[in-house]
């Protein structure tokens, strides 16, 4: 097991001097003058060191005698824990509907104004509450027609009111029509072209909704066999000229990463995978994230193997930026198109950073 950067007094000490908050979870600090005791982050004013004595959790404090503060509730669990256990019961009470609940509704059920359910919402998710419901029942959807299901006994069992409201959005739904997505894609068109790029040779193709895939490597005959793989039911057609401007729109993008790319994309995936690829596109060109972070950022510290899988699940590189994400210790980890071209990637940012 790794040993926390907290193990002596003194780095606990300099934590409790900066109120570093990522302490909280490893320690707590008491001070024998008062015989009250903190987390490292408590905004209450800094005790002198020699009155300070250090223990691994509250339940030690408490047992040497000591009293919690009213002020940081260092018996309690972490502010971010109890965001993440108020997200999940709102998340539940969604899945549980169902009928679409209004902010409003699930903002009064938490005790919580509008405004700030909302921003906790996202930031512990990465979806709007509104989003959440719609990836809910868009994945209900889609399991129910995987499964065999009729299209109409389907829409109606995911939660569309009626066929109406589903085939006027199908297309952002699915990617296709229902009938298509039920078969695996059959009758699916795409158009893909090759292009080089500062890392190779770069696959690019799109579908009737928006680019649905950007793939990298060296050989284009190996990447026309990945596209394959991906869509082996779609009809898959080299593009003529008419594919240009998307083509330099996409280079651009790989070559100019902290620009986004200004075309509609078409990545589909379970609400989780979504999930991951929303916070994967907010990790600014030039920074990392380990796969620990990026889970706790969508609101699941525990799932970092299902949060590499999402990684590994993207179709769309530097696009959707999975190559930003590194292992906790720094090293650098599996990347779909190869670990040396992962490392070629950062380096381009890092010197464009510069």
């Amino acid at each position: 097991m790794k040993q926390s950067v907290y193990h002596t007094d003194d780095a606990r000490w300099q934590a409790v001097e900066t109120r570093d908050a990522r302490a909280d979870e490893q320690f707590v600090f008491g001070v024998i003058t008062t015989g009250i005791f903190c987390r490292p982050s408590c905004r209450a004013r800094h005790p002198l060191r020699q009155n300070v004595r250090f223990w691994h959790d509250a339940d030690a404090a408490q047992a040497a005698g000591f009293r919690p503060c009213k002020r940081c509730q260092p018996e309690k669990a972490p502010l971010r824990q109890q965001r993440i256990a108020l997200i999940r019961k709102a998340c539940e009470l969604l899945d549980a509907s169902e009928e679409a609940l209004t902010l409003d509704a699930l903002a009064q059920e938490m005790a919580m104004s509008p405004y700030h359910f909302h921003r906790l919402f996202k930031s512990v998710t990465g979806l709007t509450p509104k989003a959440w419901q719609t990836a809910r029942r868009n994945q209900r959807l889609r399991d129910a027609l995987t499964h065999g299901e009729a299209v109409t006994p389907a829409l109606y069992q995911a939660g569309f009111g009626s066929g109406s409201n589903f085939y006027r959005g199908a297309d952002a739904t699915l990617g296709m029509t229902a009938k298509q997505f039920r078969s695996g894609g059959k009758q699916l068109s795409l158009r893909y072209a090759l292009v080089d790029c500062h890392v190779g040779r770069c696959l690019v193709a799109q579908s009737a909704r928006g680019i649905c895939a950007v793939l990298l490597g060296d050989d284009d005959a190996q990447l026309e066999a990945e596209l394959a793989g991906l869509f082996p039911l779609a009809e898959r057609h080299l593009a003529q000229n008419d594919f240009s401007d998307i083509l330099e729109k996409v280079v651009a993008c790989i070559h100019a990463p902290e620009n986004r790319l200004d075309l509609p994309l078409d990545f589909q995936g379970t609400l989780f995978q979504q999930q991951v690829w929303e916070a994967l596109r907010a990790i600014p060109a030039g920074e990392t994230v380990s796969y620990q972070t990026l889970a706790a950022q969508v609101g699941k510290p525990n799932a970092v193997r299902a949060v590499a899988s999402a990684c590994g699940a993207n179709r769309l590189a530097i696009i959707v930026p999975c190559h930003r994400v590194i292992r906790q210790d720094g090293q650098l980890s599996g990347y779909r198109w190869g670990v040396a071209r992962k490392a070629a990637l950062l380096q381009h940012e890092a010197k464009k950073e510069t």
